[in-house]
């Protein structure tokens, strides 16, 4: 396994936002090439591998970012994106180990952010809720991946404690042609300012597609229009700059 980056930045550009990124992990087959994570992360989940996925990544993460901030601390504000199962967040063993892992390598919790999908958060709401509030107390934030892939999204998004909505890539990465996927990023955005969440929009492929979640007033993109994925041994402060 390893560890990958990806960009996440204001739609309309803050020289005071510090960095956002999202860790991703990759696998390398035996001849040392990238396997995507659509090939390997399914296999992970239905032999009950996650919460082990989960606790690698965190373990590597946060070591990675300890050993950074050592040696070469950050010039402003810092926010690193963690992708949690929703096996993991059901597990009271992997909160303390999540709490433990922080303490160990003297992380500030306001510098992590756990992603968690929609579909996971569902499926054991009480848990969830329970697990994010947690966290929360200590000063992590979380975002709900892959807003709007649910039927039930606007309902049950008044009882998560979560500080960002990732808006689903399936309607942003046509909304510059297409006018119901346009509305739907507006729709979810507006109801993230109402409660107060901001929202982030994925799959953000081009120059028109900032453009268009400009006006609308999304907060933050990600995507191959905005920074490729990139290995996180690379990420300094030059790659900051250029990105």
């Amino acid at each position: 396994l390893v560890l990958y980056y990806q960009d996440i930045v204001p739609v309309i550009p803050d020289n005071e936002a510090g960095h956002h990124f999202e860790i991703l992990v990759r696998m390398l087959d035996e001849e040392g090439k990238l396997v995507p994570p659509n090939r390997f992360l399914p296999a992970a989940e239905r032999y009950g591998l996650a919460p082990s996925l989960d606790r690698w990544v965190i373990a590597h993460s946060f070591l990675w970012y300890a050993e950074r901030s050592d040696s070469q601390p950050a010039p402003g504000p810092v926010c690193m994106s963690v992708n949690l199962s929703g096996a993991s967040i059901s597990d009271e063993r992997f909160l303390k180990f999540i709490i433990g892992a922080m303490r160990y390598h003297d992380i500030p919790p306001e510098a992590i952010c756990f992603e968690i999908t929609e579909t996971a958060a569902i499926a054991n709401l009480e848990a969830a809720i329970e697990f994010m509030l947690e966290l929360k107390g200590m000063g992590c934030s979380f975002a709900l991946d892959d807003f709007g892939s649910g039927l039930s999204s606007f309902a049950y998004l008044k009882h998560l404690p979560v500080d960002y909505l990732k808006i689903d890539g399936s309607f942003v990465k046509n909304m510059d042609t297409d006018v119901l996927d346009c509305e739907m990023v507006r729709s979810i955005h507006q109801i993230g300012s109402v409660i107060g969440i901001k929202t982030i929009a994925e799959f953000v492929e081009n120059d028109e597609i900032r453009k268009k979640l400009a006006d609308i007033g999304v907060d933050y993109a990600q995507g191959y229009g905005i920074a490729k994925p990139a290995p996180l041994a690379d990420l300094t402060a030059a790659s900051k700059q250029s990105a």
